[in-house]
């Protein structure tokens, strides 16, 4: 995505299994802030996030299937930064840090059998799997992802922007549809310009397009947010409806701050907050072109 930001999956994609964690990782700290839009959210150390708020700096993104069991593997995101002494500094001594690790979760349950859910020990391991490089589709958070009435996955796209590097990651699981039922068509073309034909939808509550979207800029937690803000609209473009009472449509900004902002700042920022749409629409769109049929949900590439 960026330099300085790392991406880790863990699944178990298995009988009996289709779920998983995804870590979004910044070990030197980046700025952080979140909007939320769906009226289903689960999320972790949201409130913190808030401009007014004392902390600057956030140390990972823990996004992870399991619906609200899956914030426990945010413990496992923080074990591992805490063992490296990675976090908000609380004491004397260097291992005197709390890691700062927001984190929000899809509802996937469906996918798995009853009890077969992340814990603390995929965020743990989707920590140790963390690169520069990563897999798409149906990994980490991804694994047991839906999109309407296909599968979802795992997504990323990025785009310059001047002197700045911007990127984002989605984990597209919406009640919502890729494709418009009525006529077969995506609703952006990057996902294909041909009619198909959707199967019948399963109406069985599986929903919630969470993420991250990430740039090198400088900018302040409020500068953030309007990056995550502009983020949800890119998600709007590529998903219909977005935003429902079923969803728990979070995204999240980091900014690393390798790069100072040019002046006149706010400028810079509404280019910023342009392209941060751009990007998570095809982060969404990604995530549906990467996805495999799984569990008899059929994906798109195989229409």
């Amino acid at each position: 995505m960026i330099p300085g930001v790392l991406v880790g999956h863990h699944h178990r994609v298995e009988p009996g299994w289709a779920t998983g964690t995804t870590v979004v990782l910044v070990p030197a700290g980046a700025v952080g802030a979140v909007d939320g839009r769906g009226g289903a959210p689960g999320t972790r150390e949201t409130d913190l996030l808030d401009p007014s708020n004392l902390v600057q700096q956030v140390h990972a993104v823990c996004l992870s299937g399991g619906s609200a069991y899956g914030l426990a593997a945010a413990d496992g995101v923080m074990r591992w930064l805490s063992e490296r002494s990675i976090g908000f500094q609380v004491g004397a001594q260097p291992h005197h840090v709390v890691p700062i690790v927001p984190g929000a979760v899809i509802f996937d349950l469906p996918m798995s059998e009853w009890g077969n859910r992340p814990d603390s020990s995929f965020g743990y391991a989707a920590c140790e799997a963390a690169s520069p490089e990563f897999a798409l589709g149906c990994v980490g958070a991804g694994a047991g992802a839906r999109v309407g009435s296909l599968k979802g996955g795992v997504g990323v796209a990025s785009a310059t922007v001047g002197a700045h590097q911007i990127g984002a990651l989605a984990v597209v699981n919406a009640a919502g549809e890729v494709v418009d039922r009525a006529s077969g068509l995506p609703w952006l073309p990057s996902l294909g310009t041909s009619a198909v034909a959707l199967p019948q939808r399963k109406p069985d509550g599986l929903n919630t397009t969470i993420g991250v979207v990430a740039v090198d800029a400088d900018l302040s937690k409020a500068e953030c947010r309007r990056l995550a803000m502009a983020a949800q609209d890119g998600l709007a473009r590529a998903v219909r409806p977005a935003h429902s009472m079923f969803d728990g449509d979070t995204v999240f900004a980091l900014a690393t701050g390798a790069v100072p902002l040019a002046e006149p700042r706010v400028f810079a920022l509404d280019a910023l907050c342009a392209a941060a749409a751009e990007v998570f629409a095809e982060a969404v769109v990604s995530g549906a072109r990467e996805a495999t049929s799984l569990n008899g949900v059929t994906a798109f590439r195989d229409l």
